[in-house]
Order: structure tokens, then sequence, then C-alpha cells
């Protein structure tokens, strides 16, 4: 066990440990934490199970962190785990192939094709938000803000680069409040909203004290006064909205009332808002309110708010506000606090007339009326609406009702002036669409949509059954990754989220999952929103709507078989690659034809793979892969003149 020697060319020391029949060989640089390889009986290099582990002996025992890998920023990883003794060592699973599975004739396992990286001066592209190519678009209505993707021929087939210095991001909860600068070298919020606390610039990170522009005392203040309007403490008020949300602070404090806001704001070349709002660990996306419908289900929140958002609510007959009010959930609320609210104090700094003022909120008050909302609070800078349960309790005024049949088609479609209709109910104390149970009692209650028989094939008994699925399967990935569920994967997006039982398996506090469902799938969002879960409607031949390096992990659980015809894997690859972190995860999970093919194109990403079978064992078609992106930054050079 006290073997020692030094490897030529490398200041290391070289341990062998046998562990249940297997061989362990730490190599441990001096005065840095070890780094051990799994290898199978007999240390034979060839045969490496990439799975890392963070060790260091002590007597005869072996102290722990499993990762999967390893590299600049972990180190906080290891300091949580430093209790954690005897190494369980995963037995070496069943790798052979099975089925149609055809090993690759060279046993180096050959790729077709080595990806290089990306110029430098990609560091933050994000292929549907682009820059240069949005000013091609017109400015009304926000247009030009829209999601706006390149063609097949102008996509990226390189591998977008981590700024030099980057660091993997705090453990929750101290990444609410501090994100390295080299992670979002962008400086120029903490000049604007110097006066409004937002962020502060402090040695080699940035402070986030909490503040806003609507609430520069900090959003703790905010939100206890919201609460004495809103039931924000019982498991009511599950899911939020913030339409503009700054660097969503608002959504980060909210997370300790157990309320998961889903957050977004434009892309901006300078300000970078959301990727400040992800690298601190909370929920957000690259978004507008311009002419696209949202890409949410409609009633898919308890609450929504507009802090300053400056969204011209009242313009094109109240268009936003109706948008707004087709993912609000009968019962809901929306909060605006900002221009027009408190129009007497702030007409002179806001540089406009009383007159103007004055009746921009009287047209808000109209068109709250006319979606069925009453105002329940107002004082100071803030307001409060509360939407109706359903039509019997209230009379619409100057109403225009959508025709669709179908509020959920989103993907694309045009905002329409028109009021989403309230589902039907038999009474005037029936919930339209159906009541939700309060939080976390809803996560495996049978939701309304499913009860109702709104998604075709979708009974309670499967919805059950599913349940027990992802449990299991969720089991067998933790027993496998075994920081999967701590906060070591704070971010996580399942890609093909199903009815989200991934998610509601993984359901913690130290964690949020971003549920996707493409928009060639069954349209099963609206029933993740009923389980008090977050989520977007998504197509993956195009980019996300996200900075790069913003998910710990990322889950694709039958996503390549669903595109085998739709789009390249190459370039659904490239965009995971994307918007995955230095030294994160990718769990696929699919038909070993689709992973053969993934795993043959990863492994010229600088991924490292490696196959296990299907828990229920290597007869069973559908097999796993486990990817870990290995760490590497930019060059610092561009070839950009």
């Amino acid at each position: 066990m006290n073997e020692k020697r030094t490897l030529e060319g490398a200041n290391l020391f070289v341990k062998k440990l046998k562990l249940d029949q297997l061989c362990l060989v730490v190599l441990q640089p001096l005065s840095a934490r070890a780094s051990v390889l799994q290898i199978t009986s007999g240390c034979d290099p060839e045969l490496i199970w990439l799975q890392s582990i963070t060790c260091q002996a002590v007597e005869e025992e072996v102290q722990c962190l499993y990762s999967y890998g390893f590299g600049k920023g972990d180190g906080y990883a290891i300091e949580m785990n430093k209790q954690q003794f005897n190494c369980n060592v995963v037995s070496t699973l069943d790798f052979e192939p099975h089925h149609n599975y055809v090993p690759n004739s060279d046993s180096s396992e050959s790729v077709d094709k080595v990806f290089e990286p990306c110029d430098v001066r990609y560091t933050d592209y994000t292929p549907c938000q682009e820059q240069d190519r949005a000013m091609n678009f017109p400015r009304e209505n926000m247009i030009y803000r829209e999601r706006h993707c390149p063609p097949q021929e102008e996509k990226l087939h390189c591998l977008i680069p981590a700024p030099k210095g980057y660091t993997i991001p705090f453990p929750w909860p101290k990444s609410r409040d501090y994100v390295y600068y080299a992670n979002a070298p962008f400086k120029s919020l903490t000049v604007e909203k110097a006066n409004q606390n937002w962020v502060k610039f402090q040695g080699n990170v940035f402070k986030f004290p909490g503040g806003g522009t609507m609430f520069p005392q900090g959003a703790d203040a905010y939100i206890k006064e919201l609460a004495t309007v809103i039931p924000l403490s019982d498991g009511s008020i599950r899911t939020a909205l913030d339409t503009g949300c700054g660097v969503a602070s608002w959504g980060a404090y909210m997370l300790k009332r157990n309320v998961l806001t889903m957050s977004f704001a434009p892309r901006d070349n300078h300000e970078a808002q959301v990727q400040f709002a992800l690298e601190r660990g909370v929920p957000a996306i690259i978004g507008v309110l311009g002419s696209i419908k949202l890409a949410f289900p409609s009633r898919a929140f308890d609450v929504a708010q507009c802090s300053r958002c400056l969204i011209p609510w009242t313009a094109d007959g109240g268009i936003y506000l109706m948008e707004v009010d087709r993912v609000l959930r009968p019962g809901g609320y929306w909060i605006l606090s900002g221009p027009p609210i408190n129009w007497k104090t702030y007409y002179r700094t806001w540089k406009r007339t009383k007159e103007d003022l004055k009746a921009e909120q009287s047209r808000i008050e109209e068109l709250a009326e006319s979606l069925c909302w009453e105002k329940k609070y107002e004082k100071g800078d803030l307001a409060i609406w509360k939407k109706k349960i359903n039509t019997k309790s209230c009379k619409r005024k100057f109403a225009k009702f959508c025709e669709s049949l179908d509020a959920d088609d989103v993907w694309y479609k045009k905002m329409e002036g028109c009021v989403t209709p309230f589902p039907e109910v038999k009474s005037a104390n029936q919930v339209a669409g159906g009541e939700l149970k309060k939080f976390p009692a809803r996560l495996y209650e049978v939701p309304p949509r499913v009860a109702n028989g709104n998604v075709p094939g979708v009974t309670p008994e499967s919805y059950q059954e599913d349940n027990k699925l992802w449990k299991k399967r969720v089991n067998a990935y933790k027993r496998v990754i075994k920081l999967f569920g701590t906060n070591r994967y704070r971010n996580i997006m399942d890609m093909n989220a199903g009815l989200g039982g991934f998610a509601a398996a993984l359901e913690s506090s130290k964690l949020w999952v971003m549920n996707v469902v493409p928009t060639i799938a069954q349209n099963t969002l609206g029933i993740i929103y009923e389980r008090g879960l977050i989520g977007i409607y998504h197509d993956w031949c195009e980019g996300f709507s996200t900075y790069p390096r913003t998910y710990d992990l990322l889950h694709a659980s039958g996503l390549f078989s669903l595109y085998q015809d739709k789009c390249e894997f190459e370039d659904i690859l490239l965009e995971m690659d994307r918007i995955l972190r230095p030294e994160g995860t990718v769990i696929f999970r699919d038909e070993v034809d689709a992973l053969n093919k993934v795993s043959k194109i990863a492994r010229g990403m600088r991924w490292e793979t490696k196959m296990m079978d299907h828990e229920d064992g290597p007869l069973v078609p559908e097999k796993i892969l486990i990817a870990v992106k290995q760490y590497w930054v930019a060059n610092g050079t561009s070839t950009d003149e």
C-alpha cells in the first residue's frame, strides 16, 4: 500500500491498492489532491473505466469522492466529502456487445472526426440569438431579439471554448451570492446598476447582494411584502415566471420559499444577465416578449411578475398581457412593480407626464378586468392582481377570444390579440382546468391534464407506472455517479422529459431540472408544470436559448432515436457540448445502434465515454452511455482580425 516511485516526467506518487479484487492506481500530485482511475483486475491500462474518483489513502481505509471528471474548480467537492470513508467501489459492469452492437475493428475505438476548438471570439456564442444576425431583423416588437437560428450551411462545426481561467462554479447555495469573474467577465452591470445593489465586483468574483431596481433593500424584503397578499409559504405557489429578470435575484430568493421561477431576459452583448443567473445556479433562459408566443404551455405558472421590466403592456391592444394571461393558471397572481405604478412619485424621474402615466395605468386596469383579473393590492411601488378561477366568477368586458383549439401549440407561433378561454367548469367554485394540490403533494398526485384525459395515451395508471420506472432508473444512475443528486450537479437538463419522472425522482433543494419537451414529441409539458416542475418546448435541430457552459448535467433519454431522421446527430451533440460545463456529465439512454453513433462522434469532442448495460441486464436492447466533458479552455488568441 505504501509503495512509492516517481513517474518519468511527472512529480507524482503511485500507490497500488487492492479492493474487492480491483486494482486502484492513485496518481497523487505532490501537495495536491489525489485522482484515481478505477481499473479492472490486473491494472491493464487499456481497460480503464473512466469513472474518476477523487481519493486520499487514509491508513487502511480510502476516503472517496466519486465524480465524473476532475480538474480546476472541483476542490470544493473534496471538502464536501471529507467525512465520506470506505469507498464503495462499483463493480465493473458488463460492457460486452449485445444484440445489434458491432464492435469497432480498431481496438482503440477510432473516431470519424476530431472537432477542433472554435475561435476564442465564440466563447459566449449563442447560435439563435447571435448579435450580428439579430441586427438584420426589425426592431419593432423586439423581433430582432427573438430566436433567429443559422441555416445549416452557417452552423459552427467546432467546439465552443471556455474562457481562459474558467473555474467550476461555487456550490449552491454559495453560488447564489458569488460568481467567478473569469466565467462571465462582464463588469458593465457593476457600473450601470451600482446604485441598485444588483452586483458588485470584489477581487476575482462578482458578489450579488440580492438587490434589484425595484427592491434596492433586497429581494427578501420585497418578497416579504408580496407574502402579505400571496400565499408563498404553504405550497400553494410553486411555479413562477419572471419577465425581464435581470440577474434573477427574485428567482434566487424565491427558492427560499420553495418556489421555482422561470426567469428570462433578452441576449445582451455586455450585460449577460441570463448568463449571470445560470452561473448563480438559478433557472433562466434567453427570451423576450416580442411577436412570438412564449415557449410554455397554457396555465403553467402560479405567479408572474414584472419588476421594472419595461414591457409595454398596453401596446398592440394589450397583446403582451394577454400572453401572460395564457400562461397564468386560474387563481394565479400577476405582480407589477415599476412604471406606471406609483407614477405620482416618479413621473419626473421617468421623464413622462402625469397624464401619460395615469392613462397607461388606467388602460392596464381595463385590460386586467377584461382578462378576469381582480386587483388585490396597490401600495407604494407595487400592485398585485389575481386571476379568477373560472369565467362564472367574472364578467368579461371587451374580450375577444382566441379561435385556436390548442392553446399549447406555441412553437414559432405569432402572438394573437385575443384572450385564451378558460376551460369549462360546472360550478362557480370549480377551478378551470382542475385544482392542484399544494407542493410537494402535487409532484406525484395525478395531474388534472392526465385525470381529464387531455393527453392521448396517458392514463392515471400509465402515469404512476412512469413514476415508478424513473425512480428505479434514477437510483441506478446514483449507484454509478455517486454525487448525482447532490449540489455537485446543480443545473440539470432533461432533454426529452416525457412526463417529468426523471426530474420528480431527483426533486431536491440542491438542484433544479430544466424539462425540455421536444416539439416533435408528444406534448406533455402541461403535465410537467402541473407537477410543480418547470420546462420549455424546444427543437433540438436548433440551438437552445442559453449561454455556453450553463448546465452541469444533461440527460438524454430516447432523444437520438426521436431525431434519427430529423437532423444530424453531430449538430445535436455539438449543441450539447456548447451548453455543458467543463467536467460536466451526460447520461444517454437509447437504443444501442443510436448510442454507437453518438459515442463515435462524442469521442471526437474531447469527451470520455463508456457504454453500460441497462439496469435490468445485458439482454435489454436499450443501453446507457455515460460521457464526461474534459476540462479545457481557450488559448487566448483569435483569428478575427
